[in-house]
C-alpha cells in the first residue's frame, strides 16, 4: 500500500468538513432518516430527492410509523420519485424492524442484510454514516474516485477491484471518523471527480492521483456496455362515464407493482422509425375487445363504423433498462354505461372513481403527466 495512502483519507475528510454541502440528512444523526436518505438516493439526484425526503419523514417519522401505514400511503408519497420497488422494500423494512428486532434496528451488516432491499451499499452507508461502524459503503461514485486515485483499467465492477477498494477503504475508515469518511468520498465523487469533466485542479486528492498523473482520469472508470433499453409500445385507454375514470392496479409483483394506471396494454416497439400510432390503435382495440367481451357493449363496438377509438395523449418515460411510449386512446360514440355496470369478474383489478379523487392514488409518473394534461385540458376530452 502507498505510504502516502492514509495520508490522502485524511486530506479527503479535511476537505469534505470544509466543503460539504448543507444537506437536511447530514443534519441529523437519525438511524431511520439516513437509511431513507440512502435509499431515495440510490439513481436518483440530490436535489430531486430533498423535497420527497421532507415529505416523507413529515409523514412517516419514525420506522413505526411507516411500519403501520398502508402500501398505497407509502406509494403516493413516492410518487414521481421512480424506482417505486424501494419504496415497497422500504415499507417491508420497516415492518420487519418493528416485529423481528423490537423497533430497533441492526447492529451489523449481516442484520442489515436481512431487511428488504437493503443490499451491501446501503447496510454499509448506514452502519458508517449513522452508527460510526468502520463498514465500507461502495457506490459508483466511491468506485469512480477510486479507480482514478488508484488509476485502474480493468472493469470497475469486476470482483477482484471491488475487493482491492473495499480493503483499501476498511483502511481509511478504522483510521478516521467512519461518518465523514464516507460521506467524504460521495461528496467529492458527485461535485468534483465526476463522471464527465473531472474537475482535478479543485481535488483534494489530485496530489496522490494516478490517474491525473498519467492524464486518463476523464477515461477512468472502465465499465462493461451496458445492453440497449428494451423499447415498449404502451396503448392505454381512457374510460370516462358519468364523472367516473376507469383505472386499474399493476400486479403486486413486477415493474411499478401495485400502482395505479388507464387499463393499458403493451408489445416491444418495432424498429422501423416510422409512427407507433397505427399500432397503438391497434393494441387499443384489442384492450377494447376484451374489455367489452360478452357485454352489451361488445355488439355496438362490432357494429360501429371505424375508428370508433381516438388518441388524447402520448407521453415518454424511460426506466433504467425499458422505455414506454405512451399512446392514450378514447372511444368515441359509444354507451359507456353498458360497461360501466358490469360485473367485478370481468373488471379484475379495475375500479371506477370519481375523476376529483384521481390523485389520492399512487400513479407511476408517466401517468400522472398524462392525468394532469388531459384533465387540464377537459375541453378536448
Amino acid at each position: 500500500m502507498d505510504e502516502n495512502f492514509q495520508e490522502y483519507g485524511h486530506k479527503l475528510v479535511t476537505w469534505y468538513r470544509q466543503n460539504r454541502r448543507d444537506l437536511p440528512w447530514r443534519r441529523t444523526c437519525d438511524v431511520y432518516a439516513i437509511w431513507v436518505s440512502e435509499t431515495m438516493l440510490q439513481q436518483t439526484r440530490v436535489e430531486t430527492v430533498i423535497p420527497y425526503y421532507l415529505r416523507f419523514l413529515s409523514a412517516f417519522p419514525g420506522v413505526a410509523d411507516l411500519a403501520k401505514a398502508s402500501e398505497e400511503q407509502v406509494l403516493k408519497h413516492w410518487q414521481g420519485l421512480g424506482y417505486y420497488r424501494r419504496a415497497k422494500n422500504l415499507h417491508l423494512a420497516a415492518k420487519q424492524v418493528c416485529q423481528e428486532w423490537g423497533g430497533d434496528f441492526p447492529k451489523t451488516r449481516d442484520g442489515w442484510l436481512q431487511l428488504a432491499g437493503v443490499g451491501d451499499y446501503t447496510a454499509g452507508a448506514v452502519l458508517s454514516i449513522a452508527m460510526g461502524q468502520p463498514e465500507p459503503a461502495i457506490d459508483g461514485n466511491v468506485l469512480r474516485v477510486m479507480s482514478r486515485l488508484l488509476c485502474i483499467r480493468e472493469p470497475v465492477r469486476n470482483t477482484n477491484v471491488v475487493r482491492r477498494i473495499r480493503k483499501l477503504l476498511e483502511y481509511w475508515l478504522t483510521n478516521d471518523v467512519p461518518s465523514d469518511v464516507t460521506q467524504s468520498i460521495m461528496e467529492l465523487g458527485a461535485i468534483v471527480c465526476t463522471p464527465r469533466s473531472p474537475q482535478c485542479l479543485l481535488c483534494p486528492l489530485a496530489e496522490g492521483c494516478r490517474a491525473k498523473r498519467e492524464g486518463c482520469a476523464a477515461e477512468l472508470p472502465v465499465k462493461v456496455a451496458k445492453a440497449a433499453r428494451k423499447k415498449m409500445l404502451v396503448s392505454a385507454l381512457w374510460l370516462e362515464h358519468a364523472g367516473q375514470l376507469l383505472i386499474e392496479q399493476r400486479p403486486e409483483e413486477g415493474l411499478l407493482g401495485g400502482m395505479w394506471q388507464l387499463p393499458s396494454l403493451s408489445e416491444e416497439r418495432t424498429e422501423d422509425g416510422g409512427s407507433e400510432l397505427p399500432s397503438a390503435l391497434r393494441l387499443a382495440e384489442s384492450l377494447m375487445e376484451r374489455l367489452v367481451a360478452g357485454s352489451l357493449l361488445a355488439d355496438e363496438i362490432s357494429e360501429s363504423p371505424q375508428p370508433y377509438l381516438v388518441p388524447v395523449a402520448t407521453e415518454k418515460h424511460v426506466f433504467t433498462h425499458l422505455e414506454w411510449e405512451v399512446h392514450v386512446c378514447r372511444p368515441v360514440g359509444l354507451a359507456l354505461e353498458k360497461l360501466f355496470g358490469q360485473s367485478q369478474k370481468r373488471m379484475e383489478r379495475m375500479i371506477w372513481v370519481p375523476l376529483e379523487d384521481w390523485d389520492k392514488y399512487a400513479w407511476p409518473r408517466v401517468y400522472e403527466k398524462i392525468l394532469e394534461k388531459l384533465l387540464s385540458e377537459r375541453v378536448n376530452i
